[in-house]
């Protein structure tokens, strides 16, 4: 078994879902699981078309209907008359936006963002059925079972292992097919409600599927030749990582690579599968091997940059140590409000978090620390990560600019500085 994931840059046209089969019908015979995201930016409208429907704006229906025709476009152009099953999909998304949202924003987010996912699939999965590559659609909401946190589920494994493996039981003729087309970033709740694993989940789901199918390898599709040391579109001279350790892909996405999803390591650690990320238009490659290297560190620096960063500094009113009590506050309202830590500091009296800028998130936040805690922030920050480096490279990718903070490890360097555009 091997679990193939596409995200949305390999699925958003007619012509990206074409390469699709090809790159499958070089595994004929092979049994595949194929996770697959939204296409292109549906995400990003469905965001639109939930927030207009949570507002009781009558825009959802118009941004609807834009969503509508580009999928039915590409269906159209796959297979003439387009998908049955695509048409399914609108019409109920369609009398949902017709109905009063839930009060809870994130439970009416993922009624209707999940949607992208089962688009994209239906067309795929129709596409190949028409074109030679017999498969199975497995709706991932039956079988990837979680709690009821909207747009950051957590998985119950046991359930959720179980349920996977009973969907690709062979025993079963009526259930088995040689592929399984599926969604990622998307699941149920235990209560049966449609829950969200976060955004770019899609490799994550990937990675579930794997760990309870014990796959033989994981390979995620991108647009890029592999993991590269540095994001092509802040740095010229990116090189290609031919293999890294598991240890390295966790810091590296952790720290905000964004060509692996942070949680995607953990599941296929835990059963030594192999992931390799491979570039989808030029399949042939070889890409990057993530897996046991634990012994073979990188000899190559790897920088990651973290835009739109705020620098929060907390310290009591009464002047008093930063103690367990007062952290502990701070933790509990950084977790209740969903704020994520990218990097922290304290001394004595003052304790010092950066993250990402979320601007309702933090007034929500300064206000509720007001009353115990004094607040200073800056703005217009950049969060750079360097694992393995070194003086030169830090210097290099510094340029003179304020550092705000500082922290070290043996391998890692992270340095909070100045915004380049704000200077």
């Amino acid at each position: 078994m091997k679990v193939f994931k596409f995200g949305g840059a390999s699925v958003k046209d007619a012509a990206s879902v074409k390469n699709v089969r090809e790159i499958l019908s070089h595994y004929n015979g092979e049994r595949l699981c194929v996770v697959l995201s939204a296409m292109g930016k549906t995400t990003n409208a469905l965001e639109a078309v939930a927030d207009a429907w949570i507002k009781q704006d009558m825009a959802a229906i118009t941004l609807l209907n834009e969503i509508e025709t580009f999928h039915m476009d590409i269906s159209k152009e796959l297979n003439g008359a387009g998908s049955k099953q695509l048409k399914l999909i609108i019409r109920e998304i369609r009398q949902l936006l017709q109905s009063a949202p839930p009060a809870l924003y994130d439970a009416a987010y993922d009624l209707v963002v999940s949607n992208g996912e089962l688009m994209s699939t239906a067309i795929v999965s129709d596409y190949l059925n028409l074109n030679g590559l017999t498969n199975q659609e497995l709706d991932a909401r039956k079988v990837l079972i979680t709690n009821e946190a909207y747009r950051n589920a957590r998985v119950s494994w046991e359930e959720t292992s179980g349920k996977i493996r009973a969907a690709f039981d062979e025993s079963n003729p009526e259930q088995f097919a040689p592929v399984t087309v599926t969604q990622g970033f998307i699941g149920s709740s235990t209560n049966g409600h449609p829950v969200t694993l976060g955004r770019e989940g899609s490799d994550f789901s990937a990675a579930i599927f794997a760990y309870a199918l014990d796959a033989g390898e994981m390979i995620i599709w991108k647009d890029v030749p592999g993991v590269l040391n540095a994001d092509p579109r802040h740095f010229d001279d990116t090189v290609l990582l031919d293999r890294i350790s598991y240890r390295d892909a966790i810091e590296l996405a952790y720290f905000g690579a964004s060509v692996i999803h942070p949680k995607t390591i953990q599941p296929l650690q835990n059963k030594n599968i192999p992931l390799y990320v491979k570039s989808f238009e030029k399949p042939e490659e070889k890409g990057t091997l993530i897996h046991s290297f634990e012994d073979q560190p990188l000899n190559t620096p790897c920088y990651i940059v973290k835009k739109e960063q705020v620098l929060v500094s907390v310290s009591p009113n009464d002047f008093s140590f930063i103690a367990e009590d007062g952290l502990h506050t701070i933790f509990g309202l950084l977790s209740h409000m969903g704020i994520r830590i990218n990097l922290m500091q304290n001394s004595a009296i003052s304790f010092s978090i950066c993250i990402d800028d979320h601007p309702d998130k933090l007034n929500r936040l300064f206000k509720a620390l007001s009353g115990d805690f004094r607040v200073k922030y800056n703005r217009g920050l950049e969060l750079i990560t360097i694992r393995y480096y070194n003086k030169k490279i830090t210097d290099k990718i510094v340029n003179k600019r304020p550092v705000l903070l500082e922290q070290k490890s043996r391998l890692t360097l992270q340095l909070v500085v100045e915004s380049q555009k704000s200077k």
